[in-house]
């Protein structure tokens, strides 16, 4: 027997009871003449089928009254078939779910973590391109002014609060640079514009409004607390010189390179402190190597060109040397094959060894490392002049003796110490309690300049007893912005203290109140407490870290959990060099371009094309022509009109 779905309007059974388009089979026993015939009112003849006819009209047979249609449609029977059809029917197996596997799992995890992450950097970068409104500077508050926009500097810059003062930033450069990473910029490993970063990027991010000069700071006059300012661009204005008065001033403005007066260095030397000298030291490594391939060039003459001399056995020296035997062997030998017997690198250190910040096994790991990459190093060798082609320097013995040698050259770069600018130099004359510092401004404690009020130093600028890199520069300035923001806080604080003890002494006041009033005036006397015990200045080491080539780095680290340090080297302590750097860049735009610029070279390889140009004065003075016109110009003009660089640096 077959009960047929119909073409009514019958909503309930057309879904309870059939569930296909074809007629569905019904045992007899499961469903009896009496139960429909008592719940849908039809009536059925003994032997009259369950099938009803296959007429669609509601005339039908099994639908002969109103009534019958009514309760067919009733959502009662409907619900009563339903249960009695269920309850006689065979149970139906369950069909079992599979799990999701180990793989499958995984695979979840990391799209959703991949989906997660790319809407976080896409917000981070929509938040860094988009800052919000600024709160304008108030120039009724205390003026606060920074000279220079290294490590010292910008770290005072992120944690200072700029509602609290008018802030005025002073520095020849608008742009932080991050020179940890800058000897990997003159061979093109790393290019110079992804460890640079905008210092109004840093600016334009504070609550409130700051004021930045690109200037030269000239002469700082502390009893007037007035500082004079000088514009050294190669485009001026009318005004070219002018002064700012200040409150408060932080001098952050860095040192220069020692040179220890010896003849020649500044000269014939390339340093590696700014960006300029690493686009310098870039032209001069391909200058040497295609005068070395010059037609008819000599053996002895090909040698001193290919021969680079790093002078400096710190940090700086050894990186660039081992960047430099990195370049040399994994590009300049493959593109230029005449020159992989004759290209040297030699390394000259004064003291009895190199890196003397490390231990001792890493600074023989260090040396093994460079006698593996034909790196020559010279302890206790003194420069004492250097010349166009010559660097004479003094050799000690192990005897005790010392004897004079030449050695030709065809690149000097020169990682020697620091010496203070001379603005620092002059301050420090002016001061009596200043005598007695060499490299930078002596400070107390909590980094305030002896001899005056109102001035801070910090980072290379100043003379204290750590060492002076940019770790420490870092810290100082973090300490240095809290505590101006516990200065803001202390002169809030006296301010309510006073107007709490005015209403205390001239306005009458009940009981009640003056009890509050009395409560609140200690509330605010213990917090001021609390603001003014500002602690000093102490230096938390984190560890040391250099790369010394073939992939291999060192690292004398201070972990929480143990008492010495620990050191390590090798190809794991160098992705553990990549990481740390990688995350101690300024921003997200730093981070994401070294990174590319790494896996670009992994790659690709560096480019071995020579930047710059010798004679720009003549290439300007040659005619473009256009088109059979009769105009010209020269080709920095053209350059200008095609297109320009889009960084504000």
């Amino acid at each position: 027997m077959y009960i047929h779905r119909r073409h009514t309007h019958i909503s309930s059974v057309h879904h309870l009871i059939v569930s296909h388009t074809r007629p569905v089979p019904v045992q007899c026993g499961q469903i009896s003449r009496h139960t429909l015939r008592e719940v849908l009112g039809v009536r059925l003849c003994e032997n009259q089928p369950i099938n009803p006819p296959r007429s669609t009209s509601p005339s039908s047979t099994m639908f002969r009254s109103a009534a019958a249609r009514a309760a067919f449609r009733a959502p009662s029977a409907a619900r009563q078939i339903a249960r009695r059809w269920n309850t006689t029917a065979a149970p139906v197996e369950p069909v079992p779910v599979k799990k999701a596997g180990f793989f499958k799992k995984a695979w979840r995890a990391t799209y959703i973590s991949a989906i997660v992450g790319a809407g976080a950097f896409a917000y981070v970068i929509y938040d860094d391109r988009h800052p919000e409104n600024q709160l304008p500077a108030d120039p009724s508050k205390k003026t606060l002014v920074v000279l220079g926009s290294g490590w010292a500097s910008t770290s005072l810059l992120k944690s200072l609060d700029t509602e609290n003062y008018n802030v005025v930033v002073v520095s020849p450069r608008n742009y932080f640079l991050f020179t940890p990473l800058l000897p990997s910029t003159p061979t093109g490993t790393i290019e110079l514009r992804s460890i640079m970063q905008p210092i109004r990027h840093i600016l334009r991010h504070k609550k409130a409004a700051v004021n930045f000069f690109e200037a030269e700071a000239t002469e700082i006059d502390h009893e007037n607390k007035i500082l004079k300012i000088r514009d050294n661009s190669d485009v001026t204005g009318d005004v070219k010189e002018n002064s700012i008065k200040y409150d408060y001033l932080v001098v952050g403005c860095g040192a220069e390179t020692q040179t220890f007066g010896i003849p020649g260095v500044e000269e014939f030397g390339c340093f590696l402190k700014e960006i300029w000298d690493a686009q310098k030291i870039r032209t001069r490594i391909m200058d040497c190597v295609e005068a070395a391939l010059f037609k008819d060039q000599t053996p002895e003459e090909k040698k001193r060109l290919l021969h680079t001399v790093v002078v400096g056995g710190g940090p700086t020296g050894i990186e660039f040397a081992a960047e430099l035997a990195d370049f040399l062997e994994e590009d300049l030998r493959r593109w230029y094959p005449e020159i992989k017997d004759d290209y040297q690198v030699t390394l000259i250190e004064a003291m009895t060894n190199v890196l003397p910040m490390f231990s001792k096994k890493l600074i023989q790991y260090t040396e093994d490392t460079f006698a593996e990459q034909n790196i020559t190093i010279h302890t206790k060798t003194m420069v004492k002049s250097v010349d166009e082609k010559y660097i004479s320097v003094s050799v000690t013995k192990p005897d005790g003796t010392s004897e004079l040698q030449k050695i030709p050259y065809g690149l000097l770069v020169w990682a020697g110490g620091n010496k203070p600018r001379k603005v620092v130099v002059d301050i420090m004359k002016k001061l009596p309690a200043q005598k007695n510092a060499r490299r930078g401004l002596s400070v107390n404690d909590y980094l305030v300049v002896e001899g005056c009020e109102g001035i801070w130093a910090l980072g290379d600028a100043s003379q204290t007893k750590y060492a002076p890199t940019a770790q420490v520069a870092a810290q100082q300035g973090a300490y240095l912005g809290r505590l101006f923001n516990s200065m803001a806080r202390t002169h809030s604080l006296e301010a309510d203290i006073a107007y709490l003890q005015s209403q205390l002494a001239v306005t009458p006041v009940d009981a009640p109140a003056r009890a509050g009033l009395e409560a609140e005036l200690e509330a605010v006397g213990k917090a001021l407490s609390r603001t003014k015990q500002m602690s000093p200045f102490h230096y938390s080491h984190q560890g040391s870290l250099a790369y010394i080539g073939s992939d291999k780095a060192i690292a004398d680290l201070q972990l929480p959990f143990m008492k010495d340090l620990f050191s390590s080297g090798g190809a794991a302590t160098y992705l553990f060099w990549r990481s740390a750097y990688v995350s101690n860049l300024f921003s997200l735009r730093n981070k994401t371009l070294v990174v590319f610029d790494w896996v670009k070279v992994k790659m690709f390889g560096r480019d071995v094309s020579r930047e710059g140009s010798k004679r720009v004065d003549k290439m300007q003075r040659l005619p473009v022509h256009g088109h059979g016109m009769g105009w010209s110009f020269s080709y920095r003009a053209a350059f200008v009109m095609v297109g320009r660089d889009r960084d504000i640096i």
